[in-house]
């Protein structure tokens, strides 16, 4: 068994208040792996300890067959130093963090990969090369986003907040396709009729505010069923969609009030700084994974945990099986 999951089996300490915290989510990703096969997965510039132990562990867990993608020599310097073992893993020379993000979208284009992990590269080094009209990873006319799944011991529910990595700043076709990617995942982790809530710093429609105008459209967008598998509302103000009792003070009536399973955020500012507000002082664990690619996408910071890339490796191969189910015999 994994670390994580001993963590969330026993409890850890919420550093906040002092007791074991409630994580109650992403073991239960991890669980329903166990039930699938691993998936080939190019690990892109594996070149930092967490980044190359967290796709190890990964393997050792049965969620991914890494491919590495990196200068080979400084890898297995790595793997030697930290003491995993590398040897069954087919390594792809690269020279430099570019080289590494074009041969691991290659992978993937060729189907020698069903999913890419990211190393400790630059963010913005790998999308460039996902991001590719020719060479990349685009599928059709889908639009690209980020999806942060967060297991935190304060909300009961899994959490979903988008996109707050990927859009800067999204106009409302942006958000049709942000919306719409965040629901189809939500169903892949099990959430059949997710509640999305469009967050905005108020509930009314304010034409002076264009996240207020946006959610509006998208509420009506989802009532025409252009996008389809949740319910919408919005906007909504973050206390209204994740607390009943914000709600009822408000005198709010919603089907999505205090029971949201995913936020939808006015830009990338904003995401990120809920998310890591959440993590950081709410003691709540993200795991993050790029959506509307033709591949799942693992995104993580380089400052994450070889805990936390366990899990989005899970989402990453929940969202696969989803999207091309087991045959049975």
């Amino acid at each position: 068994m994994s670390d994580l999951a001993q963590l969330a089996e026993a409890g850890t300490v919420d550093p906040l208040v002092g007791h074991p915290a409630d994580y109650h989510v992403f073991h239960k990703f991890l669980e329903r792996c166990k039930e699938l096969s691993a998936i080939t997965t190019a690990v892109c510039w594996p070149l930092s300890d967490v980044a190359l132990s967290g796709a190890v562990e990964a393997a050792a867990e049965g969620l991914i067959q890494p491919t590495l993608v990196g200068d080979e020599a400084a890898i297995k310097e790595l793997a030697a130093k930290i003491g995993v073992d590398i040897s069954g893993f087919p390594i792809v020379q690269a020279n430099t963090e570019s080289k590494a993000a074009e041969l691991s979208v290659a992978l993937c284009r060729n189907g020698e990969a069903l999913a890419m992990m990211k190393g400790s590269l630059h963010t913005d080094v790998l999308m460039k090369a996902v991001m590719q009209r020719e060479t990349g990873l685009r599928a059709g006319g889908r639009r690209i986003s980020h999806v942060f799944v967060m297991d935190t011991p304060a909300y009961e529910r899994t959490l979903l907040i988008t996109d707050a990595a990927i859009n800067i700043a999204p106009e409302l076709e942006d958000k049709f396709y942000i919306v719409q990617n965040a629901i189809d995942l939500a169903h892949a982790l099990g959430i059949p009729e997710p509640k999305v809530a469009l967050l905005s710093a108020m509930e009314t429609v304010n034409p002076k505010i264009q996240s207020t105008l946006d959610a509006a459209a998208l509420c009506k967008m989802a009532d025409r069923r252009q996008i389809t598998g949740g319910i919408l509302d919005g906007p909504l103000a973050f206390d209204t969609a994740v607390s009943v009792k914000a709600a009822e003070i408000k005198g709010l009536v919603s089907p999505v009030n205090g029971k949201a399973d995913i936020l939808v955020v006015p830009d990338l500012e904003s995401g990120n700084m809920l998310a890591k507000q959440l993590e950081y002082f709410g003691g709540a664990e993200l795991a993050g994974i790029v959506l509307g690619a033709r591949v799942p996408i693992i995104l993580t910071s380089r400052a994450d945990s070889a805990e936390t890339r366990l899990t989005s490796c899970a989402v990453a191969v929940l969202l696969h099986y989803a999207n091309h189910p087991v045959k049975q015999a």
